[in-house]
Order: C-alpha cells, then sequence, then structure tokens
C-alpha cells in the first residue's frame, strides 16, 4: 500500500452524469447536447403546460359555456339516517351542533352544512346547523325534536 495504489472505497463515488458544455476538448462542447437553435436550446426554456409546439392547444379549442356564480355557497350535507347512526352508537344523545358532526367526521370545521331527508329518524334530537330541507326539519319535529338555523 502506497500512494500510487489508492483508491476510494467500492460504491463510494457516483458520477454526475456527462459533464456538457466545458469546451470542444470535452466532446460535448460546442451546442452542449442541445441540439442546432430552436426554443430548446436557449437558456431558461421551460415547457408551457398544454403547449402543443405552436399549434392552438386543446384548451383554447374547445368551446367554452356556461356561467360560474363567485358567490355561490357550497353546503355539506348530512343524511337523517347518519344523525339516527350516531345515537345508535351513542355517540350524540340529544343535542346536535357544529362541534359534535365535526367530532364525529361526518363535515369539515369550516364547512356550511345542510341537513337532508334520506332515512329515518326515531331520536328526538335538538338540532342546530346552517340549513334543513323541508323534509328533514318535517321528520326532525314530527320525531319530537327541534330544528334550529345558524
Amino acid at each position: 500500500m502506497n500512494l500510487s495504489n489508492l483508491k476510494p472505497a467500492e460504491g463510494s463515488i457516483q458520477r454526475a452524469g456527462k459533464i456538457i458544455g466545458r469546451g470542444q476538448g470535452s466532446g460535448k462542447g460546442g451546442t452542449a447536447a442541445r441540439g442546432h437553435k430552436g426554443a430548446k436550446s436557449r437558456s431558461g426554456y421551460s415547457k408551457k403546460l398544454g403547449f402543443e409546439g405552436g399549434q392552438m392547444p386543446l384548451q383554447r379549442r374547445v368551446p367554452k359555456f356556461g356561467f360560474t356564480n363567485i358567490n355561490r355557497k357550497e353546503y355539506a350535507g348530512v343524511n337523517l339516517n347518519k344523525l339516527q347512526e350516531l345515537v345508535d352508537k351513542g355517540a350524540i344523545k340529544d343535542v346536535v351542533t357544529l362541534e359534535t358532526l365535526v367530532e364525529n367526521r361526518l363535515v369539515g370545521k369550516n364547512d356550511l352544512v345542510k341537513i337532508l331527508g334520506s332515512g329515518e329518524l326515531k331520536a328526538t334530537l335538538k338540532v342546530s346547523v346552517h340549513k334543513f330541507t323541508a323534509t328533514a326539519k318535517a321528520a326532525i319535529e314530527a320525531a319530537g325534536g327541534e330544528a334550529i338555523s345558524l
């Protein structure tokens, strides 16, 4: 063992790939393996999303129609049968608030909540959320409960 035959440990050296753009002597100088001319040969080039080589992109070719109301309010729906399931499990007793629905992962903490009329409710509940459908409100009150809109 002397200085003339020292080598790094096996597997400790990894090559970074071809070194390009370092002069003609490297064999990869000149165009630096980018070909000749065109956008891809320039520095700072990045292909735009949906770019189709100058052809009109699909996103701009298809017709646009309709209307999106920027003031629309999205409500997270909770059916009556889900409330009945929670009562059966013992997760809720007699009061259903937004917090209890969030704790039981039926809605998110920032959601607006609407109770929907699907299913059957046997328990007497005092439900306070943002909105109710007419059938849901009637079913809650028929079961002896109370529907309170926030």
